[in-house]
């Protein structure tokens, strides 16, 4: 959206701007302010609004069309198995190869950019778990403001349950770039939700209640609360070292919360000095891999597996014998009531009671409840209600 000029009844020039070009203003003037101690507020206020104003944008446009002819074909993948792992990297780091490996897909593979421009999906088993992989097309600067097919991309990469970042061995620098576009498109990687509660009320004002000791004032909470139109209400922080950052996020209510593997690819091209040096660069861990020279490809699912913090369910049918060959996949913390939904949609509503052998429990054979939260290689009796 361009400036609009128009001139009130004084004959004085008003600019009247859009939301891009708002967005922008703000961000030249972050650029040009010092960051320090005195300037906190002020670029607290400034970020928050920016956050606001491309929220709106956001709704503003949603359900419009996003590309010709409006159709998202190859975009909308349905999730199936235990998990959905994404693969996310520039064009040509290797992506379609590695899905190849790690699955019985056929990716597409050339030596060109942007094979891949749907999303491709395979299925990768390992432990007993059934696994969804999704080749992504390549990303690039900008992506999360619509560059390329980012935008999608990006959004498909929030329903995921992990996040592989893909990295060519020659250009780790583009981490940096991968990291910025998954931000701005609300994904918070390798992050927890702030433990931070915002009840609202009608009347009666604010009030900020501080359990422990945080990075931003009490003024610039209720300024940045302001801006997003709350005005009465109890916010309960409860979140160590809680920033102005983590605070929009909870407003803005949008953000998605992934973990991730950074997966270094192609190092069939490189010596382990040189791996020892990239791993002192960029000071992160990573699971180096050649998709093409089948190298490391066991570690990595094994790195995906432990990652998603998969835990084994042995069933036991009521007066059976326990089930060991194929154990029910799910995810560390669940309850009985989460067992349930994934047996059946009706399950916990004929729920009776559970018995359970197992670490989880006191004794053998305890009887639990739908709330019961199972521990890896329990086993599991259910026992639905008469007539049920």
């Amino acid at each position: 959206m361009q400036e609009t000029v128009i001139f009130d009844n004084m004959l004085t020039k008003v600019v009247i701007m859009g939301i891009p070009e708002k967005i922008k203003a703000i961000e030249d003037e972050i650029h040009k302010t010092q960051i320090n101690k005195a300037t906190e507020f002020h670029i607290g206020i400034l970020k928050a609004k920016i956050a606001r104003l491309k929220r709106e944008m956001e709704e503003n446009t949603h359900g419009k069309v996003i590309s010709a002819g409006g159709a998202l074909s190859g975009f909308d993948v349905k999730r199936t198995g235990n998990g959905t792992v994404v693969l996310i990297g520039l064009p040509s780091v290797g992506k379609s190869t590695l899905l190849n490996r790690l699955t019985n897909a056929k990716s597409r593979v050339a030596s060109y950019q942007f094979t891949t421009l749907t999303v491709v999906p395979g299925m990768m088993y390992h432990d007993g778990a059934s696994i969804q992989i999704l080749d992504m097309p390549g990303i690039i600067g900008g992506a999360a403001s619509g560059k390329g097919l980012g935008k999608r991309v990006l959004s498909v990469a929030r329903g995921a349950d992990l996040i592989l970042i893909v990295l060519d061995v020659f250009q780790t620098q583009h981490l940096s770039v991968l990291k910025k576009e998954l931000f701005e498109m609300g994904i918070r990687v390798d992050e927890k939700p702030p433990n931070v509660t915002l009840e609202k009320t009608s009347t009666g004002g604010m009030s900020i209640n501080t359990q422990v000791k945080i990075d931003i004032s009490e003024k610039l909470i209720k300024e940045i609360l302001r801006i997003y139109g709350v005005h009465n209400g109890r916010l309960i922080i409860r979140e160590p070292g809680l920033t102005d950052e983590q605070l929009i996020d909870i407003l803005n209510g949008n953000r998605v919360y992934i973990p991730s593997i950074m997966v270094l690819n192609k190092i069939d091209l490189v010596n382990q000095g040189f791996i020892r040096e990239i791993q002192s660069q960029i000071g992160t861990s990573f699971v180096p891999v050649s998709a093409d020279a089948n190298i490391n490809i066991v570690s990595l699912k094994e790195a995906i597996y432990r990652r998603l913090e998969f835990i084994k369910i042995f069933m036991r049918p009521k007066g059976g014998e326990t089930d060991f060959k194929e154990p029910m996949i799910v995810r560390d913390g669940s309850s009985i009531e989460d067992v349930c939904n994934k047996i059946h949609r009706n399950m916990a509503r004929e729920f009776r009671f559970a018995n359970v052998w197992g670490r989880s429990v006191k004794f053998a054979g305890q009887k639990v409840g739908l709330d019961h939260r199972l521990y890896d290689s329990d086993i599991l009796t259910i026992t639905k209600r008469i007539g049920t």
